[in-house]
């Protein structure tokens, strides 16, 4: 199956940067979320990636521009890489006007998948939520359609059959900041067909990514089944009050020559999906409860959702990262 349409149920973070990323890459796109107020958000949020690309390509044309009269440039090693290189640079400048102009957004259902291809779910990372998602999904979605879920970390078996396709039912996971850190990994389950895996592992490939296809199932891919922990241990040391979480990030950041630590890493992510994982860990866990308390009550409950929202852990732009102090 070739995909072209693309809808995105979700335009949250990550959301949002799937269905640009996709219309990027010349795949027509639906985003729908739940109402036309939510929608608005999610222009805005269209907006500020169109902006980010377009100060990404600029970039990479300044740095071009370096090599090429810089004086480190060798004109008859390559002698066509002006032309080349400006003119997909350029190319990509249309491309982002375009994605942003062919995007379609919608708070019906029924008519936002009524011609997908591909469904990728990106709401939030609660099973209750989900499930009654894809009851009313499966019901509305023609046949054709593949649905992904973009869960961070629960099994894609655990919605397979109430979808009523379970056979077309697949994880696909991106990372955050999509433009750069441009993974994507497939993830099947038992009842999965294995065209439909092939499907989306090529759709990943034609939208940029590099793919890492996992071989079974496991909670939290590859990616989040590191992260997660490592997010969680930094958030529990700041919850027990053994230090500030300035002081985690700097330890880590020194220890490590990481270039951030996980609360600034949190602040990406978005402390709403943080406190969702959390949530379900707690379901299992009750120790996690009072980290997952901590960051709805002092952060959440306040607005401080993360960078999105100009303010999480940290404010934005970020004084301490930018302090050249910071980690002396």
């Amino acid at each position: 199956m070739t995909v072209k349409n693309v809808t995105v149920a979700g335009s949250g973070v990550l959301g949002s940067q799937i269905a640009f990323q996709s219309a990027f890459k010349g795949f027509n796109v639906t985003i729908y979320d739940i109402n036309d107020k939510t929608l608005e958000k999610a222009k805005q949020t269209i907006q500020n990636l169109s902006d980010i690309y377009t100060e990404e390509i600029s970039e990479q044309q300044k740095t071009m521009d370096k090599v090429l009269h810089g004086g480190v440039y060798n004109p008859n090693f390559l002698p066509d890489i002006k032309i080349a290189t400006f003119n997909e640079l350029n190319d990509d400048l249309k491309s982002i006007k375009h994605a942003k102009d062919i995007i379609s957004f919608s708070s019906d259902l029924k008519s936002a998948v009524s011609d997908a291809d591909l469904l990728i779910e990106a709401i939030p990372e609660n099973v209750e939520i989900k499930n009654n998602f894809y009851e009313k999904l499966g019901k509305v979605a023609p046949s054709k359609t593949i649905f992904a879920t973009n869960s961070s970390t629960l099994l894609p078996s655990m919605f397979a059959d109430i979808t009523g396709r379970p056979e077309k039912f697949i994880a696909l996971h991106f990372a955050n900041q999509i433009w750069k850190n441009n993974t994507a990994e497939i993830m099947g389950h038992s009842k999965t067909d294995k065209g439909i895996y092939e499907d989306v592992v090529q759709f990943a490939k034609d939208i940029g990514m590099i793919t890492i296809e996992l071989k079974k199932e496991q909670p939290g891919y590859i990616l989040n089944s590191m992260l997660v922990p490592f997010l969680s241990a930094g958030q529990a040391l700041y919850a027990k009050g053994v230090a500030d979480f300035e002081t985690i990030d700097k330890t880590w950041m020194l220890a490590t020559k990481a270039p951030m630590g996980p609360f600034a890493i949190l602040d990406i992510v978005g402390l709403k999906t943080a406190y969702d994982i959390v949530s379900n860990h707690a379901k299992d866990d009750p120790s996690f409860q009072p980290l997952a308390d901590m960051i709805k009550n002092e952060y959440i409950d306040k607005g401080k959702m993360g960078i999105a929202a100009g303010e999480g852990f940290y404010k934005y732009p970020n004084p301490a990262y930018t302090d050249p102090n910071f980690l002396s």
